[in-house]
């Protein structure tokens, strides 16, 4: 007959591996939430230091009315067309921000791409206006855009 304790464990009854997969599954969403946060804190830490330092006097965009606060595209162009003003943590600040940067572009992408589609543009032509090698690897950027942005959804 089987025992019901691991020779091995640490005295804790044996769990099922479905049980263990699915405590694994939740440690690794709770880490993942963790990092989130603090890269959160992170960016806003960021945000507030560049508002300091005059990025909070940039005139509102049109596309971006009041009370929408400032893209993070916005924050990292401030940081390099100050940067002879700035001090080290604050290009560090801006730094910080360059992984959102890069998400807001992404979107933008997908959002034109999704647009110009939509308003009758062949593949082929938004390929030859982007620099795309042929229309299917146009389109397979989009699908990544699109397939990346669910899964930070």
């Amino acid at each position: 007959m089987r025992s019901k304790r691991d020779a091995t464990s640490t005295g804790h009854p044996q769990q099922p591996q479905a049980a263990r997969d699915q405590g694994a599954r939740d440690q690794a969403a709770r880490d993942q939430g963790a990092r989130d946060q603090g890269r959160a804190g992170r960016e806003a830490g960021a945000r507030g230091r560049l508002v300091e330092r005059g990025a909070g006097e940039l005139a509102a965009r049109p596309w971006r009315p009041a009370p929408v606060p400032l893209s993070a595209v916005d924050f990292v162009q401030f940081g390099l067309w100050r940067s002879g003003e700035l001090g080290a943590e604050d290009l560090l600040a801006a730094l910080t921000l360059l992984p959102a940067a890069r998400a807001e572009v992404e979107e933008l992408e997908a959002g034109l791409f999704f647009v110009a589609r939509s308003s009758g543009l062949t593949w082929a032509e938004i390929a030859d206006a982007m620099g795309f090698s042929s229309p299917q690897a146009c389109q397979q950027r989009f699908n990544r855009l699109t397939a990346r942005q669910e899964t930070t959804s």
